[in-house]
């Protein structure tokens, strides 16, 4: 009895310290919670631009405007890992029911965003440093040019380009060196790239210092400077050029000509380097931000082809001409009618026409414009022949404009027939109004305003050339088809992108297809092509985010009926920042609830 009992206090004593031991409950606030999250996101966002210093430049943050890391280092890629492994985890411990509408998107964009990184990271990126549209080497021209995103206005500014300059010289070095190593295995550019290359890289090494583009900044000198500021920055980025930038430029053109042009691949596709197929799908996700396949995107393509064929044939009857698709394909491509230019600066002026003739139409379709600025102007000479139009974003804080650039390397052989697509696309509502909104919207965290998933960006902008009837454009014929042909062009892109990176199409191939079926130029067609080979699944994205965001306007039409607001649903698509499409069409989805449950209750009100 007595070993009971002394068992059953011990037992007592026991549950007691136990019970002293157990940590104390403390609900947390939601408050609190959500400013720990807030504090996540900056510390995202800040840490991400201190991890990509030229991406910080070219949204507006001029924290590290003299910064340029190795991006091809191990160190680098290690550090980078790490960052999206430490963020992704911190943002899965917050539980959405403490946080608002907005942080439990910023949350999903975020976890996203880590773990395509993370994706990304497996492959070996870092052995193709240089390519003929995509790499560094031309971002840091375009900043040289003293006329992008890298400001030119101070002498600290100047001096922090010479540091920049620094980092950027062991990059180059670097390049070669990882150049070297994939070419080693294999992993290396289509030699059509390489021979793409090889004329840029000739150019940034001209012994001649006055008329290298690195040289600019020293002409646009600000006139608050001082003489002796004047001529030690002249001696100080003489002595760059002249000892360190030019010739890792010049080293990196030798073998790049030579030695790495002879290895070049004869294969057109990313299938055909090690993991290509598996890289391949992965850059299918990055860029259309979906789970479909190769097949499943060709198979898109190929419907979205014949679809654009049927109306084309339609306009080809409306302005009389008797031979078939293909020969009007040919009358577009060469009509000197649609060739009205002598020089550069009437290309520039058409564009700006094109803004005035609908810019009084835009209210009808946006509640909103950016306060950001806006300016056409042409490619710089450097990039010109292998350029693309684009845009480049403006940033309202440092009172610079968005740019929408277009290459003219020939006046007299510009063709106007898109011109009014292209400046729907590039410039207003597609790229300007969603960059320059989204970099403006200050509801958003930082780091969402600075996001690019091409899915929704592209798609966008794809989508802003179907509202040109609505704005008071394509009433020409050869305008209309213009906006067909831009169509065409991204459905062609399905095809041919799967074609060539998972399907054996050889470069060849991919340009016959597309002359098959639009009226672009065989120089236009095999520059776009030779783009889809330097940056395979990137072309995917413009058609399948616009699908999207078709269907989505579609689905809200349907569901509201005569609720319907034009202007409420763009300004819902857009107030979201750039996101995958999985959450742009969940939030879609609850605002069509919400105007759905807001017309209940009125209804019941009246009853």
């Amino acid at each position: 009895m007595k070993n009971i009992f002394w068992f059953v206090a011990s037992l007592f004593l026991v549950l007691i310290a136990c019970q002293e031991d157990k940590p104390e409950v403390i609900e947390q606030n939601p408050e609190e919670i959500r400013l720990e999250f807030s504090q996540l996101l900056d510390d995202y966002y800040d840490q991400s631009m201190a991890l990509d210093p030229l991406e910080a430049t070219s949204v507006g943050d001029a924290r590290f405007n003299a910064s340029f890391p190795n991006y091809l280092s191990k160190a680098y890629k290690d550090s980078s890992i790490a960052f999206y492994i430490r963020f992704k985890s911190k943002a899965e411990k917050f539980e959405n029911t403490y946080l608002g509408g907005i942080d439990s998107v910023s949350k999903a964009v975020l976890i996203w965003d880590c773990n395509i990184n993370l994706e990304r990271l497996k492959y070996r990126g870092e052995l193709f440093p240089i390519d003929q549209m995509w790499s560094r080497n031309l971002k840091m021209g375009q900043f040289a040019s003293g006329s992008s995103a890298q400001p030119f206005n101070t002498v600290e500014d100047y001096e922090n380009w010479l540091k920049r300059l620094d980092g950027f010289v062991i990059w180059l070095q670097t390049a070669e060196q990882r150049m070297k190593e994939g070419a080693s295995i294999r992993y290396i550019l289509p030699s059509s790239l390489i021979l793409k290359v090889v004329p840029q890289l000739k150019a940034m090494s001209n012994a001649n210092i006055e008329q290298h583009l690195f040289y600019s900044p020293i002409q646009q000198f600000s006139k608050s400077f001082t003489k002796e500021e004047k001529e030690r920055l002249t001696e100080d980025y003489r002595n760059m050029l002249q000892e360190k930038l030019i010739p890792a430029f010049s080293s990196l053109h030798q073998y790049v000509s030579t030695t790495y042009l002879e290895a070049g691949r004869n294969s057109s596709g990313i299938d055909a380097i090690p993991n290509g197929k598996e890289y391949y799908q992965f850059a299918i996700k990055k860029y259309t931000t979906t789970n479909l396949t190769s097949k499943e995107i060709h198979q898109i393509g190929l419907d979205e082809v014949a679809r654009i064929l049927s109306e084309m044939e339609l306009v080809k009857e409306e302005v009389g001409f008797e031979g078939d698709i293909i020969e009007f394909f040919d009358h577009v491509r060469d009509n000197q009618k649609l060739m009205p230019f002598t020089s550069p600066e009437q290309v520039i002026q058409n564009f700006n026409r094109i803004h005035k003739k609908m810019e009084s139409k835009l209210s009808v379709l946006f509640s909103e414009e950016p306060k950001t600025d806006f300016i056409v102007k042409r490619t710089e000479a450097f990039r010109e022949a292998s350029a693309s139009a684009e845009y480049n974003i403006g940033s309202l804080k440092d009172n610079r404009p968005g740019v929408f650039y277009v290459p003219v390397p020939d006046a007299t052989k510009y063709n106007v027939y898109s011109d009014e697509s292209l400046f729907l696309h590039e410039a207003i509502p597609g790229h300007h109004y969603q960059i320059a909104l989204t970099q403006e919207n200050d509801s958003l965290p930082k780091f969402r305003k600075n996001l690019w998933y091409s899915a929704y960006g592209e798609g966008w902008a794809l989508y802003a050339e179907s509202l040109g009837k609505e704005l008071g454009l394509y009433d020409d014929p050869y305008q209309y088809f213009g906006t067909l042909s831009a169509e065409m062009h991204r459905a062609i892109r399905l095809v041919v992108d799967t074609g060539l990176h998972s399907m054996g199409w050889t470069r060849e191939q991919a340009i016959q297809y597309s002359l098959d079926n639009e009226a672009e130029s065989k120089a236009s067609i095999t520059s776009e092509i030779e783009r889809y080979m330097a940056n395979p699944g990137q072309a995917l994205s413009y058609k399948i985010g616009q699908l999207q965001i078709l269907e989505l306007r579609n689905i809200a039409k349907e569901a509201l009926g005569e609720d319907f607001d034009i202007r409420e649903f763009h300004h819902v698509v857009l107030q979201t920042g750039c996101i995958p499409l999985a959450i742009l069409d969940m939030q879609i989805k609850q605002w069509i609830k919400s105007k759905t449950e807001e017309r209940l209750e009125y209804l019941d009100l009246q009853d």
